[in-house]
């Protein structure tokens, strides 16, 4: 893996880049669509393939409990598995660690954790975690981490800092496959200064790429936008910057003005599944009264096969009737919208406008 910047935006942190996979290479900044159990929740692999996201994300832990890593490894790697041919990337489950917060127990050498599926404890170290990705054989992995909750004490925050830098070194002597990208996780809870000293600290260390994580825990958003550019601006500007959990379309413009390259979050399927739509001129909920007769697409700037082809009303009839198929369509709308919002960001970096045409407000 190599990344490589092809243009820079005058006036901002925001950079076009290429970052070159064994899947091919993927065009930043990008939102890679979230497919936690090895599927994006409602949408099938050809449905992906017309959105056209540069990668997919999906998860180790829940991997490795259902329907298990080895299992995985024997049917040819995940991209086989789950008929997905482009770039994907694994996280290593120190989410789940955070929310699954009742199930576990942490330690300095990893996390003991009670199966959500069946109570049986499974035990999570750096080491064993990276073997589970290996044998998953996504392009971009995460090491274990340990994410914290808003609010947090100090103490609290220190140790999960420590833990993570720790766990980060020890993945990254464990690992063995050199077909993989191993990214450090810069952690400190909302602490800035914690924050500033995790991304120097790591930015010492040859990770070919860094991710920014425990953040969008609940904390206020002003707080996630000071954190986040300060971060960003203290890792290299040679690697690539992965910002976890974020997936907000206004967020999104923001933090790739401040220079992340790469996002996921589960909020584009979560909002299609109760009937909410991200459009040009705000979330939509489809449900609303208003739309019943309503002959125009979700978004009249969207070229998705949900807005070619459908109109509102029939979406809202969809919704209100309680028919799977409008979650299908307006997750891919939602995922889609997201996908070109930051093409068309990185389009407007190469063309030398730097992305400042692109607004857009989307909180509820």
């Amino acid at each position: 893996m190599h990344f490589e910047i092809v243009a820079r935006a005058a006036g901002s942190s925001a950079r076009a880049g290429l970052l070159h996979t064994p899947h091919g290479a993927i065009e930043t900044p990008a939102f890679m669509p979230v497919g936690t159990q090895a599927t994006v929740k409602g949408l099938l692999p050809s449905d992906l393939a017309a959105i056209r996201p540069q990668c997919v994300l999906s998860n180790a832990y829940h991997l490795a409990l259902r329907p298990g890593a080895q299992m995985i490894a024997r049917r040819g790697g995940l991209h086989a598995f789950m008929r997905w041919d482009g770039p994907m990337l694994t996280d290593s489950g120190g989410y789940q660690v955070f929310s699954l917060a009742q199930l576990r127990q942490i330690d300095d050498r990893g996390v003991t954790i009670a199966s959500h599926l069946n109570g049986r404890p499974r035990r999570f170290t750096p080491a064993s975690v990276v073997r589970i990705e290996e044998q998953i054989g996504a392009d971009l992995i995460m090491p274990l981490d340990v994410c914290i909750g808003y609010p947090s004490t100090r103490d609290e925050a220190e140790i999960a800092l420590e833990r993570t830098h720790a766990w980060a070194l020890q993945a990254a002597r464990a690992q063995r496959r050199t077909d993989q990208a191993l990214f450090a996780i810069v952690q400190g809870a909302m602490e800035a200064d914690l924050r500033v000293q995790a991304a120097r600290a790591l930015a010492g260390e040859p990770f070919p790429g860094f991710a920014i994580g425990g953040l969008s825990v609940g904390e206020p958003r002003d707080l996630t936008d000071r954190l986040v550019k300060l971060t960003a601006a203290e890792l290299p500007a040679d690697r690539p910057r992965y910002l976890m959990g974020v997936g907000e379309p206004d967020q999104l413009l923001a933090y790739a003005a401040a220079g992340v390259d790469l996002f996921d979050c589960v909020l584009p399927t979560r909002l299609g599944r109760t009937g909410y739509a991200y459009t040009s001129d705000g979330r939509l909920n489809v449900a609303r009264a208003s739309l019943r007769a309503d002959p125009g697409p979700l978004d009249a700037a969207c070229d998705c096969i949900t807005c070619a082809r459908y109109s509102r009303a029939y979406l809202h009839h969809l919704i209100r009737a309680g028919e799977g198929l409008g979650a299908r369509l307006l997750s891919i709308h939602n995922v889609a919208y997201l996908v070109t919002l930051l093409r068309r960001f990185r389009e407007s970096i190469v063309a030398g406008a730097g992305g400042t045409a692109l607004r857009c407000e989307q909180r509820p």
